[in-house]
């Protein structure tokens, strides 16, 4: 196993533990792996997620600004907000509403 992909299954295994109706980031995942500024590997990972056989929810993990920046890798424009929303997170123009509220931190919640 690569030292890629076995960042790749940390990030899952983090992803997997997001409770339903709530969200993180891409950085928050990275920070609390202890790569810090490694977001965009964590990003790297979310796509290649809809190829693992288990469900990850990667439809969970946005940019920090509460932005859903993965969508187009979803299999249709709007089907990473229609996930959200059946959570019962509110996504207005790519935005997800009261991010913070909704915003699950793994540093805090996992330690």
């Amino acid at each position: 196993m690569s030292d890629q992909s076995g960042f790749f299954q940390r990030v899952y295994e983090v992803v997997k533990q997001i409770p339903y109706g709530y969200v993180t980031s891409y950085g928050s995942i990275a920070e609390y792996l202890g790569s810090k500024g490694s977001a965009r590997m964590v990003g790297w990972a979310m796509n290649g997620s809809h190829n693992m056989p288990e469900n990850i929810p990667a439809h969970r993990v946005v940019n920090r600004n509460g932005m859903l920046t993965g969508k187009r890798h979803f299999g249709g424009p709007d089907v990473m907000k229609e996930l959200l929303e059946s959570e019962g997170i509110l996504v207005e123009n790519d935005q997800i509403i009261h991010f913070k509220k909704k915003f699950w931190n793994p540093a805090e919640k996992l330690r």
